[in-house]
């Protein structure tokens, strides 16, 4: 059986009379959960944590006010079962995981640690949230915590004994079951960026049925984008260059283009292997068009998704002024005596005309939000 110990504050809303942990059960079958709230400025929770005593590896639900405490039961399995499969993790491995947990049952929570690890782990949930959102969107999510399990924990006395709780989860599901922690179809893309003066180049894989909501997230990551601006993903007839459906994310865009898609639930795997290419363009303004182009089709891949095999080619900071603009940009970076070198370098920061060795090696893609 599943055991979830709860802080006092979530097992005084529950209306709850506890028994103590067991402290004899498997700790990878135990959680320590809190509800918390994401915004200063509200009174009431919002955010439900939950962190494994034995990986401390994170799960959070939002939005979950008061008159959901009745689900909370139903809400915590399923958002377990959820963010583990959101990272990538072998499906079959994860329900023989919450199988062999079986039912769900309330304790009281006695550690101090898990209850630090816990808060710890709402306050990161809730930057990350606020990052997203800004708390102005309605929303409901059982896997906003995922990201937060690609940090390093259990640093604070020894950093040898520091460990990414992505990593000690799938390692422990692994010995668990004898199962392979990573097993899905995946696509291997080649994304091209053409900037004139050069090619900015990803070939990464991803898993075929990575939602687009998901998919645009990978390709943020990997150009470095910073998720300013509106987007979309174009499909093209290959003969004429016709377009064929627009997917855009908001209900908005619907309202300037009567063939455009809602992406929602849409996956890549309904575009691909059917179709070679497709244009995911992002920003409307200085309108960055990325090429992606179908490689191959990798039935069974048993590593971490999504990955990046190759990088080429630096991208430009945001808000630069589209490929013109870069090309202006880029060559008042290459001559320190350009009079204009001083303030562009102070503007762009921590930019450089060329990737960093550690960004060019093959690396999974951990994705800022999920």
């Amino acid at each position: 059986m599943m055991k979830i110990a709860l802080t006092k504050k979530l097992a005084d809303a529950l209306k709850l009379k506890l028994p103590p942990t067991d402290e004899t059960l498997n700790p990878l079958f135990t959680w320590t959960a809190n509800w918390t709230n994401v915004w200063s400025n509200r009174r009431t929770e919002d955010l439900l944590v939950l962190v494994n005593n034995a990986t401390l590896f994170t799960v959070a639900i939002y939005q979950v006010k008061r008159k959901n405490l009745k689900n909370v039961p139903e809400m915590m399995k399923n958002a377990i079962e959820h963010t583990l499969l959101s990272m990538n993790l072998n499906p079959e491995l994860v329900r023989e995981y919450m199988l062999l947990a079986g039912d769900l049952e309330f304790v009281k929570n006695s550690n101090r640690t898990a209850a630090s690890h816990v808060s710890k782990a709402g306050l990161e949930c809730a930057i990350r949230i606020g990052h997203q959102y800004h708390g102005t969107e309605k929303m409901f999510s059982d896997t906003v915590g995922a990201t937060t399990n690609y940090r390093l924990v259990n640093y604070s006395k020894n950093f040898n004994e520091a460990f990414e709780p992505h990593k000690a989860m799938a390692d422990a599901l692994t010995k668990l079951t004898g199962m392979k922690a990573f097993k899905s179809r995946a696509f291997e893309l080649l994304v091209t960026l053409d900037l004139e003066v050069y090619q900015a180049e990803r070939r990464i894989i991803v898993p075929a049925g990575i939602k687009f909501t998901h998919f645009h997230r990978v390709l943020q990551e990997v150009f470095d984008w910073e998720d300013y601006h509106l987007f979309d993903f174009t499909l093209m007839n290959e003969a004429t260059q016709e377009t064929v459906v627009r997917i855009v994310p908001y209900e908005e865009n619907l309202e300037f283009d009567e063939r455009a898609v809602l992406m929602e639930e849409h996956t890549l795997d309904e575009i691909f292997p059917n179709h070679k290419q497709m244009i995911y363009t992002y920003d409307y303004g200085d309108n960055w068009e990325h090429h992606i182009q179908l490689v191959r089709v990798i039935e069974e891949y048993d590593g971490e998704l999504p990955y990046l095999l190759e990088a080429k080619g630096r991208t430009p900071p945001e808000d630069v002024g589209g490929v013109g603009g870069f090309i202006n940009f880029r060559e008042i970076m290459l001559n320190p005596k350009h009079p204009e070198h001083a303030e562009m370098k102070e503007w762009v920061r921590f930019w450089s005309p060329e990737l960093w060795d550690w960004e060019r090696k093959p690396q999974a893609i951990h994705l800022r939000i999920i």
